[in-house]
């Protein structure tokens, strides 16, 4: 049982998900499943290529397979509930249940914002500092940029929960317990949940976009100063993939949280959660892949050990 919680004035909460008819609730409850499945397959996928293929392991595919891992967590924070939501118009959550699930959501959430950032690092030292790569990105120092994202999302979400305390049973118009509708129905006092967010938000935004910034316009004017068209392609082929995600991932997490207000704002948060929440975990390991030489031709051969043992078999 979570601190802080008058568990005895308020025990659930009713989720409204997608308030559609029969034949679109069908239509959407086979896309999400879908998109699930495939999200799963994809990023299971890309830990299995890292963790078995010894020319992967370096540092950008240590932290491109904990990448995978978050997408795995926020995927299977939503989806499975999603799907039943879907299906019935509707469910009921407990709060215990319902803090859970934004625990389980916002720590890879946050987790994902840092090992974006970590890349955007691990990508400026390859292009910028090629000779002393081996030297700076040491596998200790990768595994406490990864332990430090986990632990510090971890303590930021169990902060945040502490300050929600509920004393009136309601309906959540989202698809899963998000914060900014856990708030609405909270009795705590706003103005300490808006102080606590902005001093917990405020720095780690500032910093991670900060950091992400700063290293690719040091890349890219990097890759201006190369001579050869060939070179050029070869170093932002190196970052693309990390730079196609940056913007998608922190695109949509800019317009849930700038752009959606007003009258239609319930409407605008779930469209636009679910391209963080559903597509973004499926689209990652597609752009990684079909974008990244290296696990093309790992997945390739992957493919051709596989069926040389199903025929020998």
């Amino acid at each position: 049982m979570f601190p802080g919680h008058n568990q005895s004035a308020v025990t659930e909460f009713f989720l409204l998900g997608f308030q559609v008819p029969h034949t679109s609730r069908i239509i959407l409850f086979l896309f999400f499943l879908a998109a699930y499945i495939l999200t799963l397959t994809g990023n299971f996928m890309i830990i299995l290529l890292v963790s078995t293929n010894r020319h992967l392991h370096s540092p950008m595919y240590f932290f491109l397979s904990h990448l995978s891992f978050c997408d795995i967590m926020l995927s299977s924070s939503i989806n499975p509930y999603l799907l039943h939501i879907t299906l019935h118009n509707g469910g009921r959550l407990t709060v215990t249940q319902c803090l859970i699930q934004f625990n389980f959501f916002a720590v890879p959430a946050d987790s994902e914002c840092y090992l974006l950032t970590v890349m955007s690092y691990d990508r400026y030292v390859a292009i910028c500092k090629p000779l002393h790569y081996q030297t700076i990105m040491v596998f200790s120092l990768c595994l406490i940029l990864v332990m430090s994202a986990w632990i510090v999302s971890f303590v930021f979400s169990l902060i945040t929960i502490v300050f929600l305390n509920f004393c009136n049973s309601g309906s959540i118009d989202h698809f899963f317990c998000d914060f900014s509708p856990l708030v609405q129905l909270s009795c705590s006092d706003a103005s300490v949940l808006q102080i606590v967010v902005f001093l917990l938000g405020t720095p780690e935004l500032i910093i991670d976009t900060g950091i992400i910034i700063t290293t690719y316009l040091c890349i890219f004017l990097a890759i201006h100063r190369i001579s050869s068209t060939t070179g050029k392609q070869k170093a932002f082929s190196t970052c693309s993939s990390h730079l196609a995600v940056v913007c998608m991932y922190y695109g949509t997490l800019f317009a849930i949280y700038v752009f959606s207000s007003g009258d239609n704002s319930s409407s605008i948060n779930k469209i636009v959660s679910l391209i963080y929440t559903v597509l973004t975990p499926f689209l990652n390991p597609l752009i990684y892949s079909l974008r990244n030489k290296e696990i093309k031709v790992t997945m390739k051969t992957h493919w051709k050990k596989n069926k040389v043992k199903m025929l020998r078999a």
